[in-house]
């Protein structure tokens, strides 16, 4: 599985999750701690928002340790919001498409996790894409099927809802598979002013998800590990969340899937 991180808050280099601290994202991709495969050297990617609605993106198919482009663009992109992943393949190719985050529009989106059996409902699942976002269908995951189900579920305008029946319906079809584990899933994504994350299993294996406000930075990280083993304030967010995320608050409500209702006709 792969290892992701993001902050809110006051504007900081994109290093000070990437590669600054001691169990940096860039060490998580050799040496993750909490993670089901130790190694995350599929591919990495980057998105950041500045002076404009629609994130900046930067993807590539090499170990995240092994680009120094990705080491020096840390150094000098400063952002108040950012998601940050390395990526440990579950079967799909190795390719840019495939890497995280995605974007459509102002939203962005990056995911831990599998859905048993995707490659047996993979058709089922594009084909409910709505016609509209299917362009944006460039790779082959259920990370980017997952974001645009979501979307075509209404994320700008709940973005609860809209995820719990975009996962509830992709663990629909994983039970039908009888392909165990049916959902394990850590996810965040933004619009470029709030950030959420949600932390949810079908079993009791939820992937790890914590935060910590950083009172000298001011603002906050969300990781799927702690990046500074050396602070002791970093919180759990529990199995089975959702959480809200803006500069200075935090909201997590109990996360359910809810299984959709018939799909509209676009």
């Amino acid at each position: 599985m792969c290892r992701w991180g993001a902050w809110i808050g006051a504007p900081v280099f994109l290093e000070e999750l990437l590669s600054r601290p001691e169990h940096s994202l860039i060490s998580q991709a050799r040496h993750a701690t909490e993670a089901k495969t130790e190694i995350n050297a599929d591919g990495f990617g980057v998105a950041w928002y500045d002076h404009r609605p629609e994130p900046g993106l930067y993807r590539d198919v090499f170990p995240a340790w092994s680009d120094p482009n990705l080491t020096s663009i840390a150094q000098q992109i400063k952002s108040p919001l950012y998601l940050a992943h390395v990526r440990a393949s579950t079967g799909t190719a190795t390719s840019r498409n495939n890497c995280h985050p995605f974007a459509v529009g102002c939203w962005s989106f990056m995911h831990n996790g599998q859905f048993g059996g995707f490659e047996q409902f993979r058709q089922q699942t594009d084909a409910r894409i709505l016609p509209p976002l299917y362009p944006h269908r460039k790779g082959a995951t259920d990370s980017e099927a997952l974001f645009l189900l979501a979307l075509g579920e209404g994320l700008e305008q709940d973005p609860y809802l809209a995820m719990a029946r975009a996962i509830g319906w992709l663990e629909e079809q994983a039970e039908a598979t009888g392909t165990t584990p049916y959902t394990r899933c850590t996810a965040a994504f933004s619009d470029g002013e709030t950030l959420y994350a949600v932390r949810y299993a079908s079993d009791n294996f939820a992937p790890s998800l914590y935060h910590r406000w950083c009172d000298h930075r001011k603002g906050r990280a969300i990781v799927s590990e702690p990046v500074d083993v050396t602070q002791s304030n970093w919180k759990a967010i529990p199995p089975g969340s959702f959480a809200t995320f803006t500069a200075e608050t935090v909201k997590i409500l109990p996360f359910e899937p809810v299984r959709p209702v018939q799909r509209r006709v676009a």
